[in-house]
Protein backbone atom coordinates (compact mmCIF):
# COMPACT_ATOMS: atom_id res chain seq x y z
CA UNK A 1 0.00 0.00 0.00
CA UNK A 2 2.24 2.85 -1.23
CA UNK A 3 1.84 6.28 0.32
CA UNK A 4 2.98 9.65 -0.97
CA UNK A 5 6.77 9.48 -1.41
CA UNK A 6 6.67 5.73 -2.05
CA UNK A 7 3.98 6.08 -4.73
CA UNK A 8 5.89 8.92 -6.39
CA UNK A 9 9.09 6.85 -6.34
CA UNK A 10 7.29 3.91 -7.94
CA UNK A 11 5.91 6.25 -10.59
CA UNK A 12 9.40 7.64 -11.25
CA UNK A 13 10.63 4.05 -11.60
CA UNK A 14 8.04 3.44 -14.33
CA UNK A 15 5.09 1.96 -12.47
CA UNK A 16 1.72 3.16 -13.80
CA UNK A 17 -0.74 0.59 -12.43
CA UNK A 18 -2.20 1.35 -9.01
CA UNK A 19 -5.62 -0.07 -9.81
CA UNK A 20 -7.73 -1.68 -7.07
CA UNK A 21 -5.33 -0.49 -4.36
CA UNK A 22 -6.35 0.96 -1.00
CA UNK A 23 -4.94 4.51 -0.95
CA UNK A 24 -7.34 6.24 1.39
CA UNK A 25 -6.16 9.71 2.42
CA UNK A 26 -3.02 9.67 0.28
CA UNK A 27 -1.41 13.13 -0.05
CA UNK A 28 0.27 13.73 -3.41
CA UNK A 29 -0.23 17.46 -3.90
CA UNK A 30 1.61 19.17 -6.80
CA UNK A 31 2.66 15.80 -8.24
CA UNK A 32 3.02 14.69 -11.85
CA UNK A 33 1.07 11.44 -12.34
CA UNK A 34 0.17 11.43 -16.03
CA UNK A 35 -1.57 8.38 -17.56
CA UNK A 36 -1.79 6.41 -14.30
CA UNK A 37 -4.25 3.58 -13.69
CA UNK A 38 -6.26 4.11 -10.49
CA UNK A 39 -9.28 2.12 -11.70
CA UNK A 40 -11.35 0.70 -8.82
CA UNK A 41 -8.87 2.10 -6.29
CA UNK A 42 -10.02 3.26 -2.85
CA UNK A 43 -9.01 6.93 -2.75
CA UNK A 44 -11.49 8.46 -0.32
CA UNK A 45 -10.14 11.70 1.22
CA UNK A 46 -7.09 11.63 -1.08
CA UNK A 47 -5.41 14.97 -1.80
CA UNK A 48 -4.28 15.56 -5.39
CA UNK A 49 -4.35 19.37 -5.24
CA UNK A 50 -2.51 21.14 -8.09
CA UNK A 51 -1.29 17.82 -9.47
CA UNK A 52 -1.06 16.81 -13.13
CA UNK A 53 -3.26 13.74 -13.65
CA UNK A 54 -3.93 14.09 -17.35
CA UNK A 55 -5.24 10.95 -19.10
CA UNK A 56 -5.30 8.96 -15.84
CA UNK A 57 -7.93 6.27 -15.31
CA UNK A 58 -10.20 6.49 -12.24
CA UNK A 59 -12.92 4.17 -13.58
CA UNK A 60 -15.12 2.93 -10.71
CA UNK A 61 -12.73 4.42 -8.14
CA UNK A 62 -13.95 5.65 -4.74
CA UNK A 63 -12.91 9.31 -4.60
CA UNK A 64 -15.45 10.48 -2.08
CA UNK A 65 -14.38 13.73 -0.39
CA UNK A 66 -11.14 13.75 -2.40
CA UNK A 67 -9.32 17.03 -3.03
CA UNK A 68 -8.65 18.03 -6.64
CA UNK A 69 -8.23 21.79 -6.18
CA UNK A 70 -6.64 23.29 -9.33
CA UNK A 71 -5.77 19.78 -10.54
CA UNK A 72 -5.31 19.05 -14.25
CA UNK A 73 -7.61 16.13 -15.06
CA UNK A 74 -7.83 16.70 -18.81
CA UNK A 75 -8.92 13.58 -20.71
CA UNK A 76 -8.98 11.54 -17.49
CA UNK A 77 -11.57 8.78 -17.11
CA UNK A 78 -14.04 8.73 -14.20
CA UNK A 79 -16.70 6.39 -15.60
CA UNK A 80 -18.87 5.18 -12.69
CA UNK A 81 -16.48 6.76 -10.17
CA UNK A 82 -17.69 8.05 -6.80
CA UNK A 83 -16.77 11.74 -6.44
CA UNK A 84 -19.36 12.54 -3.82
CA UNK A 85 -18.43 15.70 -1.87
CA UNK A 86 -15.14 15.94 -3.76
CA UNK A 87 -13.44 19.33 -4.02
CA UNK A 88 -12.86 20.13 -7.71
CA UNK A 89 -12.65 23.92 -7.41
CA UNK A 90 -10.79 25.36 -10.44
CA UNK A 91 -9.99 21.84 -11.66
CA UNK A 92 -9.29 21.36 -15.38
CA UNK A 93 -11.64 18.66 -16.70
CA UNK A 94 -11.51 19.34 -20.43
CA UNK A 95 -12.62 16.33 -22.50
CA UNK A 96 -12.82 14.29 -19.29
CA UNK A 97 -15.03 11.19 -19.13
CA UNK A 98 -17.42 11.53 -16.19
CA UNK A 99 -20.15 9.30 -17.60
CA UNK A 100 -22.46 7.90 -14.91
CA UNK A 101 -20.13 9.25 -12.22
CA UNK A 102 -21.50 10.22 -8.80
CA UNK A 103 -20.83 13.90 -8.07
CA UNK A 104 -23.45 14.53 -5.41
CA UNK A 105 -22.56 17.57 -3.28
CA UNK A 106 -19.27 17.96 -5.19
CA UNK A 107 -17.73 21.44 -5.39
CA UNK A 108 -16.96 22.31 -9.03
CA UNK A 109 -16.91 26.09 -8.75
CA UNK A 110 -14.88 27.74 -11.51
CA UNK A 111 -13.94 24.33 -12.93
CA UNK A 112 -13.17 24.02 -16.65
CA UNK A 113 -15.43 21.27 -18.03
CA UNK A 114 -15.14 22.22 -21.69
CA UNK A 115 -16.25 19.27 -23.85
CA UNK A 116 -16.46 17.02 -20.77
CA UNK A 117 -18.73 13.98 -20.98
CA UNK A 118 -21.17 13.97 -18.04
CA UNK A 119 -23.77 11.72 -19.66
CA UNK A 120 -26.10 10.39 -16.94
CA UNK A 121 -23.85 11.76 -14.19
CA UNK A 122 -25.36 12.37 -10.74
CA UNK A 123 -24.77 16.06 -9.95
CA UNK A 124 -27.53 16.48 -7.40
CA UNK A 125 -26.69 19.33 -5.00
CA UNK A 126 -23.38 19.91 -6.79
CA UNK A 127 -21.94 23.43 -6.89
CA UNK A 128 -21.09 24.40 -10.48
CA UNK A 129 -21.01 28.13 -9.85
CA UNK A 130 -19.22 29.96 -12.68
CA UNK A 131 -17.98 26.67 -14.16
CA UNK A 132 -17.21 26.50 -17.88
CA UNK A 133 -19.38 23.76 -19.40
CA UNK A 134 -18.97 24.80 -23.04
CA UNK A 135 -19.74 21.85 -25.28
CA UNK A 136 -20.24 19.52 -22.31
CA UNK A 137 -22.48 16.47 -22.65
CA UNK A 138 -24.98 16.59 -19.78
CA UNK A 139 -27.63 14.47 -21.46
CA UNK A 140 -29.60 12.52 -18.88
CA UNK A 141 -27.63 14.07 -16.00
CA UNK A 142 -29.27 14.67 -12.62
CA UNK A 143 -28.79 18.35 -11.72
CA UNK A 144 -31.47 18.45 -9.05
CA UNK A 145 -30.81 21.40 -6.73
CA UNK A 146 -27.43 21.97 -8.40
CA UNK A 147 -25.98 25.47 -8.32
CA UNK A 148 -25.33 26.66 -11.89
CA UNK A 149 -25.11 30.35 -11.05
CA UNK A 150 -22.96 32.11 -13.62
CA UNK A 151 -22.07 28.86 -15.39
CA UNK A 152 -21.33 28.93 -19.13
CA UNK A 153 -23.24 26.28 -21.08
CA UNK A 154 -22.53 27.27 -24.70
CA UNK A 155 -23.52 24.35 -26.95
CA UNK A 156 -23.92 22.09 -23.90
CA UNK A 157 -26.19 19.09 -24.43
CA UNK A 158 -28.83 18.96 -21.67
CA UNK A 159 -31.28 16.67 -23.43
CA UNK A 160 -33.24 14.68 -20.87
CA UNK A 161 -31.36 16.23 -17.93
CA UNK A 162 -33.14 16.94 -14.64
CA UNK A 163 -32.84 20.57 -13.52
CA UNK A 164 -35.51 20.45 -10.83
CA UNK A 165 -34.89 23.23 -8.29
CA UNK A 166 -31.51 24.05 -9.85
CA UNK A 167 -30.12 27.58 -9.39
CA UNK A 168 -29.66 29.32 -12.75
CA UNK A 169 -28.95 32.95 -11.92
CA UNK A 170 -26.77 34.54 -14.65
CA UNK A 171 -26.38 31.15 -16.32
CA UNK A 172 -25.68 31.29 -20.07
CA UNK A 173 -28.03 28.80 -21.73
CA UNK A 174 -28.44 30.78 -24.96
CA UNK A 175 -27.02 28.04 -27.23
CA UNK A 176 -27.59 24.99 -25.02
CA UNK A 177 -29.61 21.99 -26.27
CA UNK A 178 -32.60 21.74 -23.92
CA UNK A 179 -34.87 19.15 -25.56
CA UNK A 180 -36.71 17.05 -22.99
CA UNK A 181 -35.21 18.82 -19.97
CA UNK A 182 -37.04 17.94 -16.75
CA UNK A 183 -37.81 21.01 -14.64
CA UNK A 184 -40.58 22.63 -12.66
CA UNK A 185 -42.75 25.42 -14.10
CA UNK A 186 -41.03 28.30 -12.28
CA UNK A 187 -37.64 27.10 -13.55
CA UNK A 188 -39.02 26.68 -17.06
CA UNK A 189 -40.13 30.32 -17.01
CA UNK A 190 -36.69 31.35 -15.72
CA UNK A 191 -34.93 29.44 -18.52
CA UNK A 192 -37.15 31.06 -21.15
CA UNK A 193 -36.18 34.46 -19.76
CA UNK A 194 -32.46 33.55 -19.70
CA UNK A 195 -32.58 32.35 -23.33
CA UNK A 196 -34.56 35.38 -24.47
CA UNK A 197 -32.34 37.97 -22.78
CA UNK A 198 -29.37 37.92 -25.24
CA UNK A 199 -31.59 38.36 -28.29
CA UNK A 200 -33.50 41.16 -26.58
CA UNK A 201 -30.23 42.93 -25.80
CA UNK A 202 -29.03 42.59 -29.40
CA UNK A 203 -32.23 44.09 -30.80
CA UNK A 204 -32.15 47.00 -28.34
Amino acid sequence: MPYSSELLKQYADGKRDFGQMSLRGIFVSEACLIDVNFAQAYLANANFSRSDLRSSDFTEADLSQAMFWQTDLSQARFHLANLGRANLIRAVLTETDLTQATLQDADLRLANLTNANLHQADLANADLGFANLTGANLAGADLTRANLTGAVLHRADLRGACLDKALLGKTDLSTAILDGVDLDKSLADEIRQIIATPSMQQSA
